[in-house]
């Protein structure tokens, strides 16, 4: 009898070689023997693209061809799948994985911003042409979300997906709490230890984490991704008093998004909300990332990981390309993407308590006055706290009933009215988990 051919390796082609992209190579180089036991083939990286050759990067190259142009690698030859790590919503990266397409390869991205945006047309170019483009590493990091909602959770209706999927913010968040150091302060501690972004506007203006939750949404509800019709709040307005304040009460303070299909639409929201204490996304601390998904058959499950970093995206890279060595080729968000509808965007409009913040000046009657403007709202009180304070204008912390966002839109235009509240006050919606 003549042996059993050996299986031909999936050759990789990595464009981009910072963080992630050497965390991949370390784990092709370090697991060959276990990757190909459980691939049933060999994986080999063939090709890589950086933008500087020169750099040290701690992990041999040497072996490997090297292209200048990051679309080279979809014209090789010796590339079967092409790992984009670049970023960004255009140019190169955007470039890279039309062309792969194009040429008859497979794309695993950690590319958020380019699904969020582009997803949809990428994904009916795959699909059109035999191929798809897996994306674990886009969201959430180490956490296996995809691969949960796409298979695990296949047979269920989604009714709604939550979670914290920014770990810069959660670690200023929590850092804040821990140190009782103001927003600023921890602002630019993060800014030093390299956890921001570029433009930290994606981090702390909650766009990142909003393109995350706009491509579970495309998974959870079958509809095309829908970034534009995401409500978008950062952490910038968070006060150390909100965060010490909201504990007090027996809340923590995060950037949560929140995804579910009503009779109105899609609501999506990405905002600073209050959540026990002693719930599990009350209980995350510094960079982790916590998704909270909800479906008809299997109830509420918790999936806590790293958000972030060489190791956790890097594993969840290659996840993606076992995948595919094994064969396993599916629809990009789950379902054929020219079967995805076009999402109705619909304002939140689901009753939540809300968490506001106050400062009354000292004068006569100006708790009534805010009470009334409250009542005329439709806005009933549970909780309230006055702190003293020595400039004689006093902080007040309001804990309501379950209202609608139009109530306290309402309401929040009208306090300043009053005469009696100094500043701009602050309203956090207190969700339910």
């Amino acid at each position: 009898m003549s042996p059993t051919p050996s299986p031909a390796p999936l050759r990789l082609g990595i464009a981009g070689l910072g963080t992630v992209g050497i965390g991949v190579v370390k784990i092709v180089q370090n697991h060959p023997d276990l990757i190909a036991l459980r691939s049933g083939r060999p994986v080999q990286i063939t090709a890589i693209c950086a933008r500087d050759r020169t750099r040290n990067r701690d992990a041999d190259l040497s072996g490997y061809a090297w292209v200048d142009r990051a679309s080279d690698l979809a014209l090789r030859d010796d590339v079967d799948v092409v790992v984009e790590l670049i970023g960004g919503d255009e140019g190169p990266a955007r470039e890279l994985i039309e062309l792969a397409l194009e040429n008859g390869k497979d794309v695993v991205t950690a590319n958020k911003a380019l699904l969020a945006v582009h997803g949809q047309a990428l994904a009916e170019r795959a699909e059109s042409r035999g191929r798809t483009i897996r994306f674990e590493a886009a969201v959430a990091g180490g956490i296996p979300v995809i691969k949960a909602m796409t298979e695990s959770l296949a047979g269920n209706r989604i009714k709604r997906v939550m979670g914290v999927m920014n770990g810069t913010c959660n670690y200023i968040l929590t850092r804040m709490q821990s140190a009782g150091l103001p927003y600023d302060t921890v602002f630019e501690e993060a800014r030093r230890l390299g956890y921001l972004e570029a433009d930290p506007t994606l981090d702390v203006g909650g766009i990142d984490a909003s393109h995350k939750l706009a491509i579970l949404a495309s998974i959870a509800f079958g509809t095309r991704v829908a970034f534009e019709g995401v409500e978008i709040e950062g952490i910038e307005r968070v006060s150390i008093d909100d965060i010490s304040r909201a504990a007090d009460m027996g809340y923590r303070i995060k950037l949560l998004g929140v995804a579910q299909m009503t009779g109105r639409g899609l609501e999506q929201r990405m905002s600073p909300c209050l959540v026990p204490c002693d719930s599990p996304l009350g209980q995350l601390e510094g960079g982790t990332n916590m998704v909270v998904i909800e479906g008809d058959a299997v109830g509420q499950i918790v999936l806590r990981g790293a958000g972030a970093g060489e190791g956790p995206t890097a594993s969840a890279v290659m996840s993606d390309v076992v995948e595919l060595a094994r064969g396993v080729r599916m629809p990009v968000f789950g379902q054929p993407a020219t079967t995805l509808g076009t999402p109705q965007p619909a304002r939140t409009a689901v009753p939540a308590a809300y968490y506001l913040r106050l400062t009354l000046a000292d004068k006569p009657g100006a708790l009534a006055k805010v009470a009334t403007v409250l009542g005329d709202a439709g806005i009933s009180i549970d909780r309230m706290r006055q702190y003293g304070h020595a400039s004689g204008a006093a902080p007040v912390l309001i804990v309501t009933h379950k209202t609608t966002p139009e109530a306290i839109d309402h309401a929040m235009q009208a306090l300043p009215r009053t005469g009696v509240v100094e500043g701009d006050p602050v309203e956090l919606r207190i969700e339910e988990v």
